[in-house]
């Protein structure tokens, strides 16, 4: 079965929608651009075309590539403080003249919905967060889509980068679930993925799991995506892998839309505790 992303979204939008109307005011959601991507610039577009379709207003902040590091943390700062501000985000990756821990921890972390700061990833790791990474969170919800018992399940998170992979396993410890995490110094991979029940893939390198190197009926989500010939591809060799998957995310059309209808699930989080009491 194909696991299909945009309907999984459409559900949490939907539901998202809801809680936007019943907020005392219209909440603002802002995307810092630097530089221009095409591919960014794109990514940007759709996330301020949904988060309008529920009801948040959308900000895009656009800056040359060749802002000083201290210039664009000002520049942060004054968005920080805008009235109605519920989330705010810096599109990654930036420009590598720039400081990224500098211009990332520039966000309010009460507004931080990505959780690229330093104060809210301390927190979530803490358990202490209430804002959860956005992407780890779309894995969450696919599994959970699922609706199949994973407790004595085997499960293989391959990738330990610090927006997905990192915090997917986290998530998965905290549920007391059985989990092998796999990176670039793991030995036995193929084992591994031999054997796993559930994989998760976040890694960036494309078509690194192929059908004959999983187990029959596997769940396999692919949250990693990396570039081939102008299109975005996945950690999966999709054709190989669905012939032998029970489930599978496809890239694209499976975590990235989640991840974007969690995300915003973080601006209404932030909007619901911010103007409980407004000043209009």
């Amino acid at each position: 079965m194909i696991i299909d992303g945009k309907k999984i979204s459409q559900d949490i939008l939907s539901k998202l929608k809801e809680d936007v109307s019943r907020l005392p005011i219209r909440p603002m959601f802002c995307d810092v651009l630097v530089g221009e991507d095409p591919a960014s610039a794109q990514y940007v577009k759709m996330k301020g075309r949904l988060a309008e379709t529920i009801g948040i207003e959308f900000r895009r902040a656009d800056f040359p590539s060749s802002i000083p590091t201290a210039e664009l943390v000002a520049e942060i700062k004054k968005l920080n403080n805008l009235p109605r501000m519920a989330g705010l985000i810096v599109q990654l990756p930036l420009p590598a003249s720039l400081g990224r821990a500098e211009v990332l921890n520039a966000i309010d972390p009460s507004l931080d919905v990505d959780c690229t700061g330093e104060v809210n990833t301390r927190l979530f790791y803490e358990g202490q967060g209430s804002l959860l990474f956005p992407t780890a969170a779309a894995v969450m919800a696919i599994l959970d889509s699922l609706d199949l018992d994973i407790t004595n399940k085997s499960i293989v998170v391959v990738g330990q980068g610090e927006l997905v992979g990192r915090p997917v396993a986290f998530l998965l410890r905290q549920r007391g679930l059985r989990m092998t995490v796999a990176d670039k110094f793991t030995s036995n991979i193929p084992q591994l993925l031999k054997e796993a029940d559930v994989i998760v893939s976040a890694t960036g390198k494309g078509k690194l799991i192929t059908g004959e190197g999983i187990k029959k009926g596997s769940v396999v989500i692919d949250a990693g995506t990396s570039e081939s010939n102008g299109g975005i591809i996945g950690d999966v060799d999709f054709e190989t892998v669905s012939q032998t998957a029970g489930f599978l995310s496809p890239v694209p059309g499976g975590v990235g839309p989640v991840t974007v209808a969690k995300l915003l699930g973080n601006v209404v989080q932030v909007a619901r505790e911010k103007f409980k009491n407004p000043i209009l």
